[in-house]
């Protein structure tokens, strides 16, 4: 080898690892010495309501901390899928991110009871439960999974969609191959709707409905527009056949590192934009379906939920309580204004 065909090869070895201190976070003590820098991964898109309150979030701990907390925010999954997110904070590799209460149930099994059929009366009642010391015993429950919940925000109502058929009646779900969530409550009640849940990632989902692997999903009407369902499902029914909750969580031992004032600047902007971003959905449900209509898709609103409910609630619940005890689901219950 020649001397200046080494020189040659440790220069390119020099602009790898280069590209590789870019790639991955620098150790906190390195960034300690100035500023805090924490990247901040979800998988919806750019145009969405947690993308919205994330940059929000950002601005507001910036100014809070003068400078000395900043965050940067990556949207449409980036960063990763669901789970992959998830693993990076639990390892460290990303600071903080936010998806549905679904993904987190394998680490918390209890947080399942969050994803019941029909367990929320309405959003005062899910605000209740969230906002409240019990919403604070059910983040706790990450903190074995190097996880810090800073709040909880929310996905929403889950409406059913579909490129077969209207659905009015369970019976209209029958053989249809849904995307649900990896969460137990979820698959459980399609099960007894005799639809085909099928879990997967929301990263993968567009490509999903667009290749027809799978009829249709579950979500709200906010989401399902702002990831232009609409162009690859033909109908909507407004089942609101569960409330989904959305943990924010963070690396627990980046946190843990922080001075307490900016430790609770983090907690209280987060909580302050869980309120914010479920205002936010709640005011564009209405107008989120009337765009949904606008560009073509038939949209069953008149939908008896209680024959829904007859054949899902009470049994998802009793499976539920099999597994874990009756107590959560009874204090949700009276939590119910």
């Amino acid at each position: 080898m020649t001397i200046t065909t080494r020189r040659s090869l440790l220069k390119g070895a020099g602009v790898v690892a280069a590209g590789a201190a870019l790639s991955f976070p620098m150790p906190w003590t390195a960034r300690a010495a100035s500023s805090v820098k924490l990247r901040f991964g979800h998988p919806h898109p750019d145009s969405d309501s947690w993308q919205e309150v994330a940059l929000w979030m950002a601005e507001t701990v910036k100014e809070k901390t003068g400078g000395a907390i900043t965050i940067e925010v990556f949207a449409n999954g980036i960063l990763g899928s669901d789970q992959t997110m998830i693993n990076a904070v639990r390892g460290g590799s990303i600071d903080m991110m936010i998806t549905g209460n679904p993904f987190f149930t394998g680490l918390a099994p209890q947080l399942n009871v969050l994803d019941l059929p029909y367990l929320f009366k309405d959003r005062d009642h899910v605000a209740a439960v969230l906002d409240g010391e019990l919403g604070d015993e059910l983040r706790a429950g990450l903190e074995a999974s190097d996880l810090k919940a800073l709040a909880t925000w929310e996905t929403g109502w889950r409406n059913v969609t579909n490129s077969r058929r209207p659905v009015h009646l369970p019976e209209d779900l029958k053989g249809l191959k849904l995307r649900t969530t990896p969460n137990q409550a979820h698959i459980r009640a399609f099960e007894l709707l005799g639809a085909v849940p099928t879990p997967m990632a929301f990263t993968e989902l567009f490509t999903a409905l667009e290749m027809r692997s799978i009829d249709g999903q579950e979500n709200p009407t906010t989401l399902i527009l702002n990831s232009n369902f609409y162009e690859v499902q033909q109908h909507i029914s407004l089942t609101q056949h569960a409330f989904t909750s959305s943990p924010l969580v963070m690396t627990k031992a980046t946190f843990d590192k922080l001075a307490p004032e900016h430790q609770t600047v983090l907690l209280e902007t987060a909580r302050e934009g869980a309120r914010k971003q479920r205002q936010m959905n709640a005011d564009r449900e209405a107008t989120s379906l009337a765009a949904l209509k606008d560009h073509g898709m038939e949209a069953v609103e008149d939908i008896d939920r209680e024959a829904f409910r007859a054949i899902v609630a009470d049994t998802v619940l009793a499976e539920f309580v099999e597994k874990f005890g009756a107590e959560l689901p009874g204090r949700i219950a009276a939590l119910a204004a």
